[in-house]
């Protein structure tokens, strides 16, 4: 007997909201599924059954991915264009700093903090090592005496979005055009305004801001293209639908470097291999800067002990990439023990902290990334009294303003209210993104350094310390094994915080001395701790000097390792993001995609068709209207449960019992079974899949 076809919104009662009504018909330039950076990895598609099953091999799968972008930057090594192309931006920038303008690194979110690493862990260390160095004087002479103000690292937002993006703000060009304007980029400094899919507005409008300076002389465009760089990470024939992308693509003043690598490792995760990418060969093109101007008052043997073991060829430069996701997976095991031991350190509803000091920025970033990614509660102000967050990350600081200089390697900088708010308010014509910005603003001033502390602070160091059964992590570069005995060093302040605790203790390096040396300072900490573990990633390349080799190596590590915790914590169905949190227009898309995808795989399964008859598929204004109901209804809820996992089981479930089910119902549902278990059960292809 034929059954019946339901309409799912009827029998859900569901109207769909003027929001979603609006998304769906009037920002068509935010769906984003047919993004390359948006599709599913075939080596990681059943990542999360893998990684339950064997964590060392679900590492090795989203480590392997890694070798996309070797393969990538093997090719434009290849190209003497490509080369060509980033030549050029280092010729620039070198002019640049002689006439006594600036570089500007412009993105937002993933690439944002990209942009903070470019300026606060390369270029300003480097300069202050310099100083500190037997060829300071010599150099400095030679050099404006500001030059590490003279690369300016900035984000949509400001300083405060490093801890959590501002909602609203990514979606607007106007954010992008106010920030290169208040931070006084001007024609001739050089521009870098980087994307991971290509079509972020806020980098796309801080681009075409740049641009319009050389407008005013088409016959200046040749020039232009010489300080005008885009950097994205999706095909250009997959970006022209859009128009903002088209805008940047086509237009004749700005360089376009194309990095695109291939699907994500998790299914649009651009943390991980887009922002990889881009951060090594924006990291080489810095490394070719400083070399061609120390070059010109240095000899080789001086050159040699400021870290350019060898002169420093772009082209070489992303050849040597391969070697770095190799390292990685000669560690796996290693790597899959600190998974397991901070997974259970959840699992036990417990936490993690995490310490660095060189690698801060690192650690920061993989940190305050696993908030949107996996739905999980961002860093805790200091006005929360309890502590929310499951990790926290401290650095060797006073206080809380102190740690903010350590992570930034400069004061911090908001962005300034009045010149924002009477812009956004009459530039903004939506009136849902004009009141969210706006409201966004409030939260992006210089006050906001005051809210967080990642400092040894008494505060910390009482009510936030570490507790029994908690886990604390150091995280470090090669010039900081030598400090990890010495009794007054932060790193045995730390280890000795986690013994009295009985916290366990893990430590990760990475670095160009031996394991050897590593692991015997590193012992010594071994016979105090119930659970220790110790990893050290031997660089393969000897020439580092902005260290830019060795923070490439952990930040894959922490990617995959972060991503590692949350499959095993059910974060993570297959290789895709289901608990995303829909923060912005282009998370709402992906968000609704997943549902819809889910769903429909579901119901166009043999066995449900057997066990409930044929279902009709759900559209992907069905699957946008659950997920506007369920982010609507999410203020009444105290669980951390994604609006994609609930929406998910909702739909199901109604198409499954053909009746009404509630959030209530749906949540009730996700918190016994977990959405994964949940599926397998409807859905015994995944089952099977999961044997491979």
């Amino acid at each position: 007997m034929k059954r019946k076809i339901i309409d799912l919104l009827n029998i859900l009662n569901l109207t769909p909201s003027t929001r979603s009504v609006d998304y769906v018909e009037n920002k068509t330039q935010f769906q984003l599924h047919s993004l390359l950076t948006e599709q599913r990895h075939p080596l990681t598609w059943n990542l999360s059954q893998v990684i339950k099953r064997d964590t060392a091999a679900g590492l090795k799968r989203l480590l392997l991915v890694d070798q996309d972008i070797s393969k990538k930057l093997s090719l434009m090594a290849q190209s003497a264009q490509e080369g060509a192309v980033l030549e050029q931006a280092a010729q620039a920038i070198v002019g640049a700093i002689n006439r006594g303008q600036k570089i500007f690194f412009y993105g937002c979110g993933s690439t944002g903090r990209l942009a903070k690493f470019m300026e606060s862990s390369l270029w300003r260390p480097f300069w202050r090592r310099l100083k500190r160095s037997a060829q300071g004087r010599k150099v400095l002479a030679s050099f404006p005496s500001d030059i590490e103000e003279c690369l300016v690292g900035e984000m949509t937002g400001g300083d405060r979005a490093l801890v959590s993006a501002l909602e609203g703000f990514e979606d607007l060009q106007i954010i992008g055009r106010l920030q290169v304007l208040e931070r006084r980029v001007q024609r001739g400094d050089v521009v870098f305004g980087v994307t991971e899919g290509g079509e972020t507005s806020s980098v796309i409008g801080a681009i075409l801001a740049a641009a319009e300076m050389w407008e005013q002389k088409k016959s200046s465009w040749n020039e232009a293209r010489k300080h005008l760089y885009f950097i994205y990470n999706n095909p250009d024939d997959v970006l022209r639908p859009f128009d903002r992308s088209r805008a940047v693509l086509d237009h004749p003043a700005i360089t376009k470097i194309c990095l695109a690598t291939g699907p994500q490792a998790i299914t649009g995760s651009t943390r991980m291999q887009a922002t990889t990418a881009e951060t090594y060969v924006l990291g080489l093109i810095l490394e070719r800067v400083i070399y061609l101007l120390l070059s010109r008052v240095l000899n080789r043997k001086e050159l040699g002990e400021l870290g350019f073991k060898t002169g420093v060829d772009i082209e070489r430069g992303l050849e040597e990439f391969a070697a770095l996701p190799m390292a990685l997976l000669s560690k796996v095991k290693e790597i899959a023990s600190l998974s397991e031991l901070e997974a259970r350190v959840y699992e036990q509803k417990k936490r993690t902290t995490y310490f660095a000091k060189k690698a801060l920025l690192t650690v920061f970033i993989d940190g305050a990334e696993r908030s949107p990614t996996f739905h999980l509660q961002s860093l805790d102000p200091v006005t929360e009294k309890r502590r929310s967050c499951w990790f926290q990350v401290w650095t060797e600081a006073a206080n809380k303003l102190q740690a903010w200089r350590r992570l930034l390697n400069r004061r911090f900088r908001g962005l300034e209210k009045e010149f924002y708010q009477s812009a956004l308010a009459a530039g903004v014509s939506d009136p849902y993104l004009r009141q969210v910005a706006l409201s966004s603003l409030l939260k992006a001033g210089d006050d906001q350094q005051h809210l967080y502390d990642f400092s040894l602070s008494e505060r910390n160091l009482g009510a936030k310390s570490l507790k029994r059964g908690e886990l604390g992590i150091m995280v470090g570069l090669n010039e900081e094994i030598e400090e990890l005995n010495r009794i007054k060093s932060s790193w045995s302040f730390f280890a000795r915080l986690c013994r009295q605790k009985g916290a366990s203790l893990a430590l990760v390096f990475a670095g160009l001395d031996s394991e050897k040396v590593f692991l015997k300072k590193a012992k010594i900490f071994a016979a105090s701790f119930d659970q220790s573990v110790f990893i050290f990633i031997p660089s393969p390349l000897l020439s580092d000097p902005l260290q830019l080799k060795q923070q490439i190596l952990l930040k894959m590590l922490l990617n995959a390792h972060s991503t590692a915790i949350m499959a095993r914590l059910g974060r993570v169905v297959g290789n895709t993001m289901t608990f995303v949190n829909p923060s912005n227009l282009k998370l709402i898309g992906r968000a609704t995609y997943l549902i819809m995808s889910h769903v429909n795989d579901t119901l166009n399964s043999p066995e449900w068709r057997k066990r409930y008859g044929r279902s009709q598929l759900i559209t992907y204004a069905e699957a946008n209207a659950l997920l506007f109901d369920a982010l609507e209804n999410a203020a009444g809820r105290a669980s951390q449960r994604s609006e994609v996992e609930l929406s998910i089981i909702r739909a199901l479930e109604a198409c499954r019992q053909k009746s009404f089910v509630s959030w209530e119902k749906a949540e009730k549902i996700a918190q016994s079974k977990g959405l994964e278990a949940y599926l397998m059960r409807l859905n015994p292809r995944l089952r099977s899949s999961a044997k491979g």
